[in-house]
């Protein structure tokens, strides 16, 4: 029998701590005005690392969120944490170069053993581990995949910089997948792309990757994020689109027809200039980024679970046809058709 992924539910977990435009108002150049009309951003989440907070615990209560939901749309299921033999984590800002994040969060969860290990794919992240995720169930190898994705940015931005530090939140997403008889899969189609960034419009530096370091040089602070502003958002007008196109073009769907759009929240001129390309409203794109500002591989699943809790998205029989499209550094850009 021919096995696809079902998707059972997603999860969020976002920092308590609030950062409004305002309040970066008063420690740089910058003004409530000036970064809601460039970027559609009023506000962003940060951890408090004293309380705990970090990529691990954000990302592990963002699964506890998914499973919670899937009690709620797919009951019969019934599937636990030590179900899942597969746990893929999509990040680019982890507590440790090792062991990876995903083994640390299945620490947090309690699964007492599966496969395990992350993924770099920046923004795009999410997309790029589903699509890893639904190849691994469709080979019949693992049946039950959580996928975490989570990024905190805050501790890499320089927060006197307002063409950086005003983009950026923290946040974890997850989602659920399933092994399914394929008719019953969620997933018509992936698209995944990458092209060399060579002019290095985006990037952030591993400070200990470029020579020994001595102990008494452990205090050296990290290098900052560092981006080309305008190249970077050239590069988004045309990575959504072409993203979400292709993806449509392999499920043989009308980009016009689509139901929801679910795309990476960066910026939310990207995603008028995606609807318009599309003939589509932009009520049918979930947008948070008023809220969250840009949460990196998390921005996605922590917009769809979001819409499924506040009920735009409805799981009650009816197929809808669902694009989640994400772009970054890389540069790397994906989408995805799902029928949920």
């Amino acid at each position: 029998m021919s096995m696809g992924s079902k998707i059972l539910a997603f999860g969020k977990a976002v920092p308590e701590k609030v950062v409004t435009n305002d309040d970066l108002a008063k420690i740089m150049d910058t003004s409530d005005e000036w970064i809601t009309k460039r970027t559609g951003i009023k506000e962003r989440r940060v951890v408090d690392e004293s309380k705990g907070e970090g990529a691990t615990s954000l990302a592990a209560n963002a699964a506890r969120a998914a499973f919670e939901q899937a009690k709620k749309l797919s009951p019969e299921d019934e599937i636990d944490v030590n179900d899942i033999d597969l746990l893929i984590c999509s990040t680019a800002t982890s507590d440790h170069l090792f062991p990876s994040t995903a083994c640390m969060v299945q620490e947090e969860l309690g699964i007492e053993s599966c496969a395990a290990f992350d993924i770099s794919a920046a923004c795009s992240g999410f997309v790029y581990a589903m699509n890893i995720a639904d190849s691994f169930i469709k080979s019949g190898q693992y049946k039950n995949v959580l996928i975490v994705s989570v990024d905190i940015m805050s501790r890499y931005v320089d927060w006197g910089d307002r063409s950086t530090a005003v983009l950026f939140g923290d946040g974890a997403g997850a989602a659920i997948l399933k092994a399914v008889p394929s008719e019953y899969a969620s997933f018509k189609s992936f698209y995944l792309n990458a092209k060399a960034d060579k002019d290095r419009s985006l990037f952030l530096k591993n400070i200990y990757s470029s020579y020994p370091v001595k102990a008494d040089e452990i205090d050296i602070k990290p290098d900052m994020v560092c981006m080309n502003g305008k190249a970077v958002y050239q590069f988004a007008v045309q990575a959504l689109p072409d993203a979400i196109e292709k993806a449509c073009e392999a499920a043989f769907v009308d980009p016009s027809t689509i139901d929801w759009v679910v795309p990476h929240q960066a910026n939310y001129r990207i995603l008028e200039g995606a609807a318009k390309r599309f003939g589509l409203s932009m009520d049918k794109f979930i947008c948070n980024i008023d809220r969250y500002g840009n949460t990196s591989s998390a921005s996605i699943p922590i917009a769809f679970y979001e819409a499924i809790e506040d009920g735009r998205i409805v799981k009650n029989g009816k197929k809808q046809k669902i694009v989640m499209a994400g772009f970054g550094a890389g540069l790397t850009w994906g989408a995805t058709v799902i029928e949920f």
